[in-house]
């Protein structure tokens, strides 16, 4: 059974608005990924928009698939310390509203422990061509955070 991988990695910390609203993580392209070898994930997008700028278009936290199959996603992020009652996460189906419009999966809501805060998920689920995913995250603090390292991946089983 082939599986098709892409595997992403963001060790620049990212600035999460307070609130508790959701917002998508965004990852580099090129040398900046730790795998993409069926390119699931690039600056040229399958849908024909082309991406300036990873820190900036929310289009820099999709993942494409290839190939219809049994998706395993899975997530690591690491939350900078601070004021939080909640941390929250969730995988998204065609967040942006490119092809079937946004479906959540996934989410989870989370106490905040001492510290740094980190937190691995995984979940699986159906993925087809054409309607891309993305990891979101949200907190309950009062002012902006950031997320330190965060790392998105998913496999394809077909």
């Amino acid at each position: 059974m082939p599986v098709h991988v892409c595997s992403l990695i963001n060790n620049e910390p990212q600035t999460v608005p307070g609130g508790g609203a959701y917002y998508p993580l965004h990852f580099p392209f090129g040398t900046g990924e730790s795998a993409d070898e069926h390119v699931m994930h690039q600056m040229a997008q399958p849908d024909g928009h082309q991406i300036d700028n990873w820190r900036t278009d929310d289009r820099a936290g999709l993942i494409w698939p290839t190939v219809d199959g049994w998706g395993s996603l899975t997530a690591n992020i690491h939350w900078e310390a601070g004021d939080y009652s909640e941390l929250r996460d969730r995988f998204v189906r065609d967040p942006l509203g490119l092809s079937t419009g946004a479906d959540t999966t996934a989410t989870d809501h989370r106490a905040p422990s001492y510290g740094m805060q980190c937190f691995t998920k995984h979940h699986a689920i159906f993925v087809h061509p054409g309607t891309p995913i993305a990891l979101y995250v949200a907190h309950t603090d009062h002012v902006p955070r950031r997320v330190m390292h965060a790392q998105f991946k998913l496999a394809i089983h077909t």
